[in-house]
């Protein structure tokens, strides 16, 4: 649910600082930008893998899979998949412009920067980190916002 309020304050908030497009309400962004696209819906789970809208791609939250544990293999992973999807769906990681990294355990911070400076040696997108609770022997979940 955090998520989803996050999400919407952001989108809120990149939607009121184009100031090229300034869109008044919800009926004014559907005739200006369209409807939403939701792109590879999970058909066992209530998400879409990415939406596009406005000129964005809104990626659903990415962890590392299976594979060797701890935070930087983990985070790896996470930021290949993330690559692999954004690509998929027309975009690039030096198209992000905001990403939120959700780590169970803060001290790995410093660990999950390095894989995660890796990816961004350029364009650096805006960043939050959480400190949540995850499932199983998960460390890390990211989640971004690119342009199209």
């Amino acid at each position: 649910m955090l998520r989803v309020i996050i999400a919407f304050a952001l989108s809120t908030f990149l939607f009121s600082c184009q100031p090229d497009t300034p869109v008044a309400n919800a009926a004014e962004a559907d005739r200006q930008y369209g409807d939403p696209e939701y792109m590879n819906p999970n058909p066992r789970a209530p998400y879409s893998e990415g939406v596009r809208y406005g000129g964005l791609i809104f990626l659903a939250g990415k962890t590392g899979g299976p594979g060797e544990r701890g935070v930087q293999p983990e985070t790896r992973r996470t930021l290949e998949a993330i690559e692999d999807a954004l690509e998929r769906f027309g975009s690039s990681m030096d198209r992000v412009v905001k990403c939120t990294v959700f780590l169970v355990d803060m001290a790995e911070w410093g660990a999950m920067n390095e894989v995660y400076s890796e990816f961004f040696p350029d364009n650096k997108p805006a960043r939050t980190a959480v400190g949540i609770s995850l499932g199983g022997d998960t460390r890390v979940e990211i989640e971004c916002i690119a342009a199209a």
